[in-house]
């Protein structure tokens, strides 16, 4: 039992789990201020979006940060898991009372339907990269809306009607599946399949020449990414009261790719951080800019995405973010508290201890030639002469 303990303690660490304690001390901090009433039905309504706006942004950098494929259709599989799911859910709402049981069910579905319709599209369409990839998901989307939108069943062009869950409690349920979700990527990225998917994205020739299935990751990477986002699409149909096509137009999907671009490639951390942003701006600006003004809240958004861009890839920033980054703020708070004797004695961090002879030193140190350690010279049969005393 102790050893297990010890084993579970050493394959801990605090860095991979940082992002499930900070979101959960968010999620219990809000819980506390809404008990309280100090949380107001708008914030609570932009807790909703903000939470299945990281969904979809996390769901995203699966198909694009790590398996390197360009996807213009998320904002499609969102449409068919909030147009199945929520129709399912008024399904339900006649047979099961707990609103709760019915969300949860209307999640599944709505994840299930838009995995297949994710398997569908991407059996054929992964054949296909770069800008045609994108071209193709594009057209899966625009299609996709417009058949919502000639549907009678489904509201034609009037739209769902839904019945909204009770905003108080539905941010609640909408963190606690974004939870969910950073497990399962975070656990796929960081498994042996994780590795198969990074491999394909960084050299898709040599992944198949190490045996790697292409064909069938990129369908298992592209069939989950759909999944949630058909449970992001759930979660934001019951937010609302009428659920409209043209919500999910393509500038949906850029919206989240630049999500992602922003976090950064292939970091979850990234796109958490940059969804909350980006999801907070853009409803600050439709609530400051009314009116007149309102026509210029995309010109500004676009300048601040645009700042954002510059400021990230600038070469002349790239000293000031090298020092003053995260990591070297922790370290430079945490240094006077760390001792040399604890740091473990790794040959890849001698920058690190300072006890140690610094390796450039080494190398400079020249060594004077002595006689006695000179090499025996081989004979023609290949016989060594030992060397006689005094060094002759």
């Amino acid at each position: 039992m102790k050893q297990y303990l010890k084993n579970i303690k050493q394959s801990f660490k605090l860095k991979k789990s940082l992002n499930y304690f900070v979101i959960a001390v968010f999620l219990i901090a809000m819980i506390c201020l809404d008990a309280g009433g100090m949380l107001g039905r708008s914030t609570v309504g932009i807790l909703s979006r903000i939470a299945y706006c990281i969904i979809l942004a996390v769901s995203l950098n699966l198909v694009v940060g790590f398996l390197g494929e360009l996807s213009l259709g998320h904002a499609g599989f969102m449409c068919v898991g909030a147009y199945v799911g929520c129709f399912c859910a008024n399904l339900l709402h006649k047979s099961i009372a707990s609103d709760l049981l019915v969300l949860i069910i209307a999640m599944l579905i709505g994840g299930a339907t838009a995995a297949v319709f994710g398997f569908i599209v991407g059996l054929p369409a992964l054949r296909l990269r770069g800008d045609y990839l994108a071209i193709v998901t594009l057209a899966f989307g625009e299609i996709v809306r417009n058949i919502f939108n000639g549907w009678d069943a489904f509201g034609g062009a009037m739209g769902l009607s839904t019945k909204p869950y009770d905003a108080h409690s539905l941010f609640i349920v909408a963190f606690i599946v974004v939870l969910f979700v950073l497990m399962v990527c975070q656990n796929l990225i960081r498994s042996k399949h994780g590795r198969a998917i990074t491999a394909i994205r960084d050299n898709e020739i040599a992944a198949k020449a190490m045996g790697i299935n292409v064909t069938y990751y990129k369908l298992f990477v592209f069939t989950i990414a759909a999944f949630f986002a058909g449970v992001a699409g759930v979660i934001y149909g019951h937010s609302v009261s009428i659920i409209r096509q043209d919500y999910f137009t393509y500038n949906y999907s850029i919206d989240y790719l630049v999500m992602v671009v922003l976090g950064g490639m292939g970091s979850m951390n990234g796109s958490i951080i940059a969804a909350s942003l980006i999801t907070y701006i853009n409803v600050w600006l439709q609530n400051m800019l009314t009116g007149d003004l309102a026509g210029i809240k995309q010109p500004i958004y676009a300048l601040i995405l645009i700042a954002v861009v510059m400021f990230n890839n600038a070469p002349a920033l790239k000293p000031f973010k090298e020092r003053f980054n995260l990591r070297n703020l922790w370290d430079l708070i945490f240094r006077s508290r760390r001792k040399p004797e604890v740091i473990k004695d790794d040959a890849a961090e001698w920058n690190r201890i300072e006890t140690k002879i610094k390796i450039d030193d080494l190398l400079s140190v020249e060594v004077p030639p002595n006689k006695a350690n000179t090499p025996d010279k081989p004979q023609k049969d290949g016989a060594a002469v030992k060397p006689k005393k005094g060094g002759k």
